[in-house]
């Protein structure tokens, strides 16, 4: 759910993290292709976001980073589990 700051502060009772200061939670998408992982990375960066892992391929993993507007930190990954390393 998406809050204002004053609203999610007196739903929580914390004060809010600056995310420019620290990361507070990684959070992970799994997407169906590479091709989908490229199109997320393009959307967030069209929406705002920025770039802060660029795509990687290792194989059997394929991924890439960007943070949102409020600093939050976020990765997109395609996972191919018939080429995972068995070790």
């Amino acid at each position: 759910m998406l809050f204002p700051e004053s609203t999610f502060k007196s739903f929580t009772k914390n004060d809010i993290s600056d995310t420019k200061q620290g990361t507070e939670v990684l959070l992970s998408i799994d997407a169906e292709s590479k091709e989908e992982v490229d199109e997320m990375l393009n959307k967030a960066v069209k929406a705002g976001g920025t770039i802060y892992g660029e795509p990687h391929d290792q194989g059997w993993m394929y991924g890439a980073g960007f943070i949102d507007l409020d600093g939050h930190r976020w990765n997109v990954l395609y996972k191919d589990m018939s080429k995972m390393p068995k070790e």
